[in-house]
């Protein structure tokens, strides 16, 4: 069973998108251990009537217990979606995954604000790469490349645009690939998983 956190400290930065996305792309045999006590991965799969990804949602100390469970009922992948401001569970995730993702959108509060996360991935010795999101332009995506190169993490070469059906997706209970399967945003999606499968096993 692989393990995959998306963390970063700062709110807004797309970490449920990209965790019930990718576990969509994973298909069959994918998990999202929902760790945000806001539950929006939980509403999320709510919706969908039972259909993989499954969707958890459970506190911090219950992690390792949750992901014994789950490599033991044959799950394949599980997706750890972070709560932001929670260094201890963030910090749990990172310790327990092969690989941690760190979205971050293309502003200087977002990258400033992802060095505490970076920290953490340090900390627990883990594998991690920063994962561009909700980019609105190429200028913007150019700015930001610069400024992460000092960062600490290696960036993703896959970034994610600013795209509407990522918002209609999630309000229909499904991911960019069901929802609108040639689309841009399901491209991307496409094209980050391939990159996280080919990390994984690397």
């Amino acid at each position: 069973m692989l393990k995959i956190a998306i963390a970063t400290n700062k709110g807004g930065s797309g970490k449920t998108t990209a965790a019930i996305n990718l576990a969509v792309a994973a298909g069959d045999g994918a998990l999202i251990v929902d760790l945000d006590p806001q539950a929006s991965a939980v509403v999320w799969g709510e919706q969908r009537d039972g259909e993989d990804p499954g969707v958890l949602g459970i506190q911090g100390y219950q992690l390792e217990k949750v992901l014994n469970s789950a490599e033991d009922n044959g799950a394949e992948f599980v997706f750890i979606d972070t709560a932001p401001h929670s260094e201890t569970t963030a910090l749990a995730a990172c310790r327990n995954a092969d690989l941690v993702l760190c979205p971050c959108r293309p502003s200087l509060a977002d990258i400033r604000a992802l060095t505490h996360t970076v920290d953490l991935v340090n900390l627990a010795k883990a594998q991690g790469a920063v994962v561009l999101n909700a980019v609105p332009t190429a200028g913007l995506k150019i700015d930001a490349q610069n400024a992460l190169q000092s960062i600490g993490l290696p960036l993703c070469p896959v970034s994610i645009g600013q795209r509407v059906a990522f918002n209609h997706s999630f309000t229909a209970g499904q991911g960019v690939t069901e929802y609108e399967p040639s689309g841009k945003a399901a491209a991307e999606i496409s094209q980050l998983w391939r990159w996280v499968l080919k990390e994984l096993n690397s």
